[in-house]
């Protein structure tokens, strides 16, 4: 039997937390940012035009990561009491900070002077490791969501607190 996804208390603050907002429109507004840069990268890839375009797009979407991560390290604290591998969030921070390390080697590639071609294709690589942490925060979503809907459904589940 699957664990709940949060306690009833961590639920309350989850859903009263201005930062769950936050992330619920930021997450989004990312996913459309990685579908239009990983279309240019790919584009860039195979027919060696629109570079400067598709640089752009993954400048805005390692922008749009690190903003997403910062807010979400304040959500962690409100919800779960730790800014960062709350035990109810340890895969999904780990996958992040995967994520975050292949998106932000962008800036090591250019330093070192790698290829145009090079650096696109570590992109490819990096969007990779945001899909796979994309779907484990998507999966627990969804746990979440049942068990709001459980907990609505069967109240004499909440248990009073003296």
């Amino acid at each position: 039997m699957a664990t709940s996804a949060y306690t009833l208390e961590q639920l309350e603050r989850r859903d009263n937390s201005k930062w769950t907002i936050v992330q619920a429109v930021l997450a989004p507004i990312q996913f459309l940012a990685f579908i239009i840069s990983f279309s240019l990268v790919i584009r860039y890839l195979i027919t060696g035009n629109g570079y400067t375009i598709a640089n752009i797009s993954v400048l805005i979407k390692i922008s749009l990561l690190w903003l997403i991560t910062i807010t979400g390290m304040i959500w962690e604290k409100e919800v779960f009491g730790h800014w960062f591998l709350a035990p109810e969030f340890f895969w999904e921070d780990v996958g992040n900070a995967v994520a975050m390390i292949m998106h932000n080697l962008y800036f090591l590639a250019r330093w070192q002077g790698w290829s145009n071609q090079a650096v696109m294709t570590l992109m490819l690589v990096a969007y990779t490791t945001y899909l796979v942490n994309s779907a484990q925060f998507v999966y627990k979503g969804i746990r979440a969501r049942k068990q709001r809907q459980a907990t609505a459904v069967s109240p004499a589940h909440h248990t009073e607190h003296p």
